[in-house]
């Protein structure tokens, strides 16, 4: 691709490659099922052929379709279509006899495809964003993957297809009737295929996400033809907003199993596949607000790394926001009583409590939370590196918008890799501080169900402090054995220490060395072992133990980790890419706008981004590095080019469209902290 310089433009109104796009293709090759779950219920699929390139090894993307109604049989009013993309990958190694292992990402909103490409899946996406190169610390390498966008609008998943034309200067969004004519692309023009962006389309809290989720897995797991397992273990790994999609998920599957067993649950049309359980494993997770909120001001004041990102009279208003009368505890105390007593199962159905539990989350984030992001200068998901944070490589952005690879997975939209109608829709019930998470964790427990709680020590958005503070709240059987156990090594290799773990049996909470929110991108190697240890019923700290024969294993060591201090890292050499703007200072966003900046493949070319991507901006002489990491790189170090590894693509390298709104993270979701998004456009 040759290079842009819009200084050349005249004004803003021609045409650059960066942003030329078309609608998606038509989708080819799928293989459609009808399904015995009720009318119109439909599998579709088709072999990509991409990322996963290992000889021998299959994946299938696809859809399920649930059609409007297919809800109600759990009393979920649904009038909308739900397509629910997935992306399953078979085990690298014996694939037949491999658990299954579902992997969602948070937000709420969020796509899963994220955590695939720069956390732990098969590939990651070259500095080309047109390629990608095989991932050594894959997660399938002895587990079969299945990655879901969910709930419906996100990501890859619809409920309608719309198509969408933005002005990015004026912010104007405009809905094209099927009978308007497609108007002419430019710098600030764009245009896009998109889900309905109905707030009322989608799924309204974790509950009801859970419905649906559930029966998406009884057609997966009883219909799906790519999926024959010998054996039938399942298991949920899941991050950030994934601390209430994960309890939530894992409960309501254990209900639904208990009922099928003791046939309180007779589905006429079938829908009676047991899920067999086996894990949750929770990664920088936001599990319980009340828990978790105190470690905000604390770790923004006094953490590990000896970094006070904030002064004491920052903290001390933060801490009194919290505490004081009517403050932020009061606030979620008041809607957890309603929320018992008008709306136990959560899912939104009185107005007072969707306005008292989304008013306390507004008033706790934006006095406990806050003040981090308004004068510490740093980044939310990694307080040892200063905004703007181009880590992990977000390659993936422009990957899955070009034609081949939409061609390739058979979708009929273009990706987002959030959605604002989904994070309105969970906010707008105050899903966040409600109660139930950590009971509903206690209740997987006491059923033999694994859970294991992992924590970079650097993230500020789901802290370790938070996450311990949770470990130690679950109350269970075995409760008291737990706290009584002792912190030691998690031992990666030879001479790597991953980071400290406390466990008894089958429950952990495990602080990661040297990482932000998304520790397998951080530490791969590290978070590779431990999901390993994790689903194959090994301690965690060396993977020694079978927990099988020795299911009382204790750790032992002392109470807390605050003993073992960190040194401050350097920080990844920035550079902007333009498919997400967090990346970007304020000057190179203005720089895209005024025409001043030269792009080449979404990177903004200066003097870092030449030293970082020699093979984007063609000069040789000039190598760097991204972020690095004790246990091994997480994705791709800046300078990778395309190797014998790298996956064979065909098409255009042209990309598809990708809409930017303006957004703040005090109105959204664990995305991003960045003025600007490339996002589905607000409704």
């Amino acid at each position: 691709m040759l290079p842009v310089d819009l200084r050349t433009a005249i004004g803003l109104s021609v045409l650059v490659p960066f942003v030329q796009a078309q609608f998606p293709p038509t989708p080819e090759g799928v293989t459609v099922l009808k399904s015995k779950f009720g009318d119109g219920v439909t599998i579709s699929y088709k072999e990509p052929g991409v990322c996963e390139t290992t000889p021998g090894v299959k994946s299938y993307a696809g859809y399920i379709y649930l059609p409007p109604g297919s809800l109600e049989d759990l009393g979920e009013e649904q009038k909308y279509p739900i397509n629910t993309f997935f992306w399953f990958f078979e085990a690298r190694n014996n694939p037949e006899n491999a658990p299954l292992s579902i992997w969602l990402n948070g937000g709420p909103g969020s796509s899963s495809l994220y955590g695939l490409f720069t956390e732990n899946g098969p590939c990651y996406v070259n500095s080309d964003s047109n390629s990608t190169t095989l991932s050594e610390w894959a997660w399938n390498t002895d587990v079969n993957m299945l990655y879901i966008d969910q709930p419906t609008q996100v990501g890859l998943s619809y409920d309608t297809l719309q198509n969408i034309t933005e002005n990015l200067v004026s912010g104007v969004t405009t809905k094209l009737d099927k009978t308007d004519p497609t108007p002419e692309q430019n710098a600030t023009l764009l245009v896009g295929t998109y889900p309905s962006q109905s707030r009322n389309q989608t799924a309204r809290g974790s509950r009801n996400a859970a419905i649906a989720f559930w029966h998406f897995a009884q057609t997966w797991f009883q219909e799906f033809p790519g999926y024959h397992p010998n054996d039938s273990r399942v298991s949920i790994a899941t991050e950030s907003y994934g601390g209430r999609y994960g309890p939530e998920f894992a409960a309501f599957f254990e209900e639904q199993n208990q009922k099928i067993e003791n046939k309180t649950w007779n589905d006429a049309d079938g829908e009676n596949y047991i899920i067999n359980l086996d894990t949750l494993i929770l990664i920088n997770s936001c599990i319980d607000r009340q828990i978790q909120w105190p470690a905000y001001p604390h770790i923004a004041f006094n953490n590990t790394y000896g970094l006070e990102t904030v002064n004491e009279t920052i903290y001390l208003q933060m801490v009194d926001a919290l505490e004081r009368p009517g403050g932020c505890r009061d606030q979620i105390n008041d809607c957890r009583a309603l929320a018992l007593v008008y709306d136990p199962d959560n899912i939104g159905v009185n107005d007072t409590v969707n306005r008292v539990c989304s008013g306390a989350e507004t008033f706790c984030s934006t006095n406990v939370r806050d003040p981090y992001l308004d004068y510490s200068g740093r980044n939310y998901y990694d307080y040892a590196s200063v905004d703007p944070n181009p880590f992990p490589a977000p390659f993936y952005n422009l990957y899955l918008n070009q034609p081949h690879v939409q061609k390739a997975l058979g979708v009929p939209l273009n990706f987002t890799q959030s959605s604002s109608a989904v994070s309105y829709a969970f906010r707008s019930i105050g899903d966040y501080p409600r109660p139930g998470w950590v009971e509903d964790l206690a209740f997987l427990l006491e059923n033999g169900i694994k859970v294991h709680l992992m924590y970079g020590d650097r993230d500020f958005a789901c802290n370790w402090i938070g996450g311990e503070a949770v470990s130690l709240a679950v109350n269970y059987t075995n409760t008291d054995k737990f706290h009584s156990a002792g912190y030691t090594d998690i031992v990666i290799n030879d001479t790597y220490i991953g980071g400290q773990v406390r466990q008894y049996g089958n429950f952990s909470f495990s602080r990661v060395y040297e990482a932000g929110h998304e520790v397998p991108a951080y530490q791969p190697e590290t978070a590779y072992k431990m999901f390993h240890r994790a689903l194959f019923n090994r301690d965690i700290a060396t993977g020694t133990v079978d927990l099988v024969e020795t299911a009382e294993y204790s750790t032992d060591g002392p109470a807390d980790t605050w003993a073992i201090k960190n040194e401050d890292p350097p920080d990844p050499v920035h550079f902007c890419y333009i498919y997400d703007t967090s990346t970007c200072t304020e000057e190179q966003i203005e720089s895209v706008l005024n025409g001043s900046a030269i792009i080449i493949n979404g990177i903004i070319k200066d003097k870092n981004s030449t030293q970082l991507f020699p093979e984007v901006f063609g000069d040789k002489d000039n190598g760097g590095s991204g972020q690095g990491n004790s246990s091994s790189p997480a994705t791709p170090s800046p300078s990778t080019t395309a190797t014998g590894e790298t996956s064979s693509q065909a098409g255009s390298s042209t990309a598809a469209s990708i809409l930017t709104e303006s957004v703040d993270i005090r109105s959204f979701g664990f995305w991003t902290v960045a003025s600007t998004l490339a996002y589905a456009v607000l409704s």
